[in-house]
């Protein structure tokens, strides 16, 4: 949509509600002439009566946003060159349209519960204790579930049915999920709207509606509409339109059912108005109650946010929204999460926040785990939990790998590696793609290769329908789409080391042709890449890690870019470190000059051993140089010849024996049974009871 937008004029955005017109908001924005269709009499006429809806379209229209009110379409026409020209409508009307965009709602996807003989009827249907009505083994929550007729498109539902979930199936009790009171507000800068609860009243034409109560305050002129519905004396819906400073007291008032004749007088007019609670700003977050809601798309209350800031010393409104979700959203919230913010940390708002946790698991930051690790001379990821009091038992998808990574550094051949800890990549020993099939990057020393490795690489990609082979930045053949049952095969027949792309490990050693071909080249960079990437291929690390060797100063290996970047000169070797061509290009920096290729892999293998000890999971040579300081490196690696020899020493000895996980599957720990193509049949049989020999009463 952003690239037709700065090649297109006209668009048509079919379905005027919440995503519709923020697409067409930002369209307008980017300069293209946007006509909105809409089938219904008034815009988003589920979240606004129609006298807001009216306001809204009048706020749009000075905009620049044309409306086909009442307007159904009929057919997309084709321009030239096989795309759209125009929208016709059912009356024979035309408008112009270069893109075209359906927003025209959600539809739960209920094919594989049908499939399975589960009844569907708007979604999945569901009890209150959101066990299927069909089958109590099978539980449904979220958009693909419908709960008393309802099938939510929102997200705050979805972690209120989950809480109910979780406890039913962890026997805490029987909860139940009567249903959610949702809120909608609008992502349009500068249009201020929100609606909750059962805001048509008597309009509806609703039998149940018919005793509803209203009271209206409409200024047309200065766009500010409000209405409330009531009903036996408890606010059941708001509109408001203009001014919504107090949505969320009316959604309060509305969740909680409260009797509101004491201040029915005085209800228009805002929380503000009620006793001597301040309006606005901090003495608003102040004065709210713990349990109040303060986000309404994650269902997030006032004092799960002050407690998280005060456990987990949160300082950022990043940091609020990562624990929390308060905020992540829409946004709507994000001054009253900021408020709660600064009263709650309190002190200096500004100050530096205190060295952060690895994760919500644990108030250890990355080096206190890794002190840890190394001064108790643990060996298992359960015996680093107890130790240091690992608030969630097992961990979390964060701090296993990291905890793995740390034990496995710290104590080579000791600590034994556990690859459920690892992310989906290092499971199965290859990357990911986004449609999930996979790629497959095998080795290729130094970039070099063979006509026997190409035509091995050839007949594979013949042999499994490989659609893509693509070569890569670092120098090496990349096989993209691969089927996951298809990889062990593939590893095979290749017959060639794993490139290892997917890991935290050693990539790749980019080198140019150098002295040996090269009229300019100084130095032999393609024998002495591939005596690097020999000696460090098995080399798993905190991150990613890249070499280069470039053969002369005109560096054409780039790499003044790599974590280890070699250069040729004439009297030797210069070598760089903490280089990043990542998102933001860092330049590496000048470590030392050498003389022999031996002192190049000494120098190189001791830095990385101390990237590897010293670093913490997921941070980059970069970040740690910036970290540490480039003088500390260079104490230890320039300034310590014997400290130097030893962490080549430990790097050997850490690689020495390493298995090929393409090949020694055995040895690595590899789960084959992960590469066996899931058959529909086995997704139906009844579940085996639980590690310890006891099913469960309802199974999930």
């Amino acid at each position: 949509m952003i690239d037709a937008a700065g090649r297109y004029k006209n668009a048509v955005v079919i379905g005027g509600g919440l995503l519709g017109l923020e697409a067409a908001n930002g369209l307008a924005k980017r300069g293209m002439a946007v006509t909105v269709v809409h089938i219904m009499p008034w815009l988003m006429e589920r979240q606004l009566d129609e006298t807001a809806g009216k306001l809204l379209q009048a706020e749009l229209e000075q905009r620049g946003i044309r409306f086909e009110i009442g307007a159904q379409t009929s057919e997309l026409v084709a321009g030239d060159q096989g795309r759209v020209a125009a929208v016709r409508f059912k009356d024979g009307r035309e408008t112009a349209a270069d893109l075209v965009v359906m927003a025209a709602g959600i539809r739960p996807n209920t094919l594989l519960a049908e499939s399975a003989g589960l009844h569907c009827q708007r979604g999945i249907v569901v009890t209150d204790t959101l066990q299927t009505v069909t089958d109590p083994r099978i539980y449904a929550v979220g958009e693909c579930a419908a709960h008393r007729g309802i099938a939510y498109g929102l997200v705050a539902p979805l972690f209120e049915q989950g809480k109910v979930c979780a406890t039913h199936l962890a026997q805490f009790g029987i909860g139940r999920y009567a249903g959610s009171q949702v809120s909608t507000k609008l992502k349009v800068t500068g249009v201020d709207l929100f609606s909750a609860g059962d805001f048509m009243g008597a309009s509806s034409g609703r039998p149940e509606d018919a005793g509803t109560e209203e009271i209206v305050l409409s200024d047309p002129y200065a766009g500010v509409y409000k209405k409330l519905v009531l009903r036996d004396d408890k606010l059941i819906g708001a509109c408001l339109y203009g001014d919504t400073v107090d949505g969320s007291w009316y959604f309060k008032l509305i969740r909680e059912g409260r009797k509101v004749a004491d201040i029915r007088d005085r209800l228009m007019f805002g929380e503000s108005n009620i006793g001597d609670v301040g309006h606005q700003g901090h003495n608003k977050a102040a004065a709210m109650a713990d349990t109040d809601e303060v986000c309404g798309c994650n269902g997030v209350t006032k004092g799960r946010i002050c407690k998280a800031i005060k456990d987990k010393g949160l300082f950022t409104l990043d940091e609020v929204r990562k624990h929390t979700k308060a905020s992540a959203s829409c946004g709507s919230c994000t001054g009253l999460v900021e408020q709660l913010l600064m009263f709650t940390a309190g002190g200096d708002y500004s100050a530096a926040p205190k060295l952060k946790a690895m994760c919500g698991c644990t108030d250890h930051g990355h080096q206190a785990v890794r002190d840890a690790i190394r001064a108790e001379h643990w060996l298992s990821i359960d015996e680093v939990q107890r130790g240091m009091g690992w608030r969630t038992p097992n961990g979390c998808a964060s701090c296993r790998p990291a905890l793995n990574y740390y034990l496995l550094s710290t104590w080579p051949k000791e600590a034994q590696d556990d690859p459920q800890s690892r992310f989906i990549n290092e499971r199965s020993h290859a990357n990911i793609q986004k449609d999930g099939r996979y790629s497959v990057i095998p080795r290729m020393w130094g970039g070099e290769t063979t006509a026997d490795e190409l035509r091995r690489i050839a007949d594979a990609v013949d042999k499994y329908k490989i659609p893509t082979v693509k070569v890569t930045g670092g120098q090496r053949i990349d096989l993209l789409g691969v089927k996951k049952e298809d990889l062990p095969a593939v590893w095979k027949d290749i017959g060639m080391p794993s490139g290892h792309a997917y890991a935290k490990a050693l990539r790749t050693v980019k080198t140019c042709v150098g002295s040996e071909w090269c009229r300019f080249g100084t130095q032999d960079s393609t024998q002495m890449g591939k005596d690097l990437e020999r000696a460090l291929w098995r080399m798993y690390a905190p991150h990613k890690v890249k070499l280069a060797v470039s053969g002369c100063p005109r560096n054409c290996a780039e790499a003044g870019i790599k974590d280890v970047g070699v250069i040729g000169v004439d009297s030797g070797w210069e070598l760089y470190v903490a280089g990043n061509g990542g998102i933001k290009t860092e330049v590496a920096q000048f470590l030392v000059k050498v003389k022999t290729a031996a002192e190049v892999l000494e120098y190189s293998g001791a830095f990385l051993q101390l990237y590897r000890e010293e670093g913490w999971y997921l941070e980059r040579t970069v970040h740690y140089v910036h970290r540490v300081g480039l003088d500390h490196v260079k104490k230890k690696i320039l300034e310590d010849a014997a400290g130097r020899r030893a962490l080549w020493d430990k790097l050997q000895f850490s690689l020495d024996g390493e298995p090929d996980p393409w090949f020694e599957f055995e040895k690595a720990r590899v789960d084959l049974r992960q590469f066996e193509p899931v058959k529909a049949a086995k997704l139906l049989q009844p579940l085996q009871p639980l590690a310890g020999g006891q099913a469960t009463k309802e199974p999930a």
